[in-house]
């Protein structure tokens, strides 16, 4: 009676389960997550974001190729092939944040655009919540991001 009674008596009790199978259990059970969800990490909310962010960078991007085609600019078939390329890298990023997103399970269920704000409803698993981004926050975000792929395009046209 007193073996029932020690640590918690589960396994003491049961005569049904061989050692091996025992163990086994236990490192299943240490290996795999709890049923309660987890939030997600900085590197999981900075996906959201560029998920948010890159359709509207490669908009913006599209956009400006097509009012440089229609200008009378002189260098306009550089700019627009310029413009050109790093469509096509942000569109690449975006492609490898959605496929980061799906293995990660994480979804954006809602999106409400409000007048300076995007409140965002997403699911991390079984985790579920949202955040906020400002109009103004996106128009930094994006400014930098910009600036990035373009001194990025500069640099691989300089080593050529």
């Amino acid at each position: 009676m007193s073996k029932k009674l020690e640590k918690n008596g589960l396994w003491e009790s049961s005569r049904m389960m061989l050692p091996q199978h025992r163990e086994a259990l236990l490192n299943r059970q240490r290996d795999t997550p709890s049923d309660t969800a987890s939030q997600p990490k900085r590197e999981d909310i900075e996906l959201m974001r560029d998920y948010i962010l890159l359709p509207v960078m490669y908009t913006l991007v599209t956009k400006k190729i097509h009012e440089v085609e229609v200008s009378s600019e002189t260098l306009k078939a550089l700019y627009a092939k310029t413009a050109q390329i790093l469509a096509t890298t942000i569109y690449k990023d975006l492609s490898k944040v959605k496929q980061q997103m799906l293995e990660k399970e994480i979804r954006i269920i809602n999106e409400e655009k409000h007048d300076s704000t995007m409140h965002l409803h997403y699911t991390y698993r079984n985790y579920e919540d949202s955040f906020i981004i400002t109009k103004e926050y996106m128009r930094m975000a994006i400014s930098k991001r910009l600036a990035r792929y373009t001194d990025s395009l500069i640099s691989k046209l300089s080593n050529l």
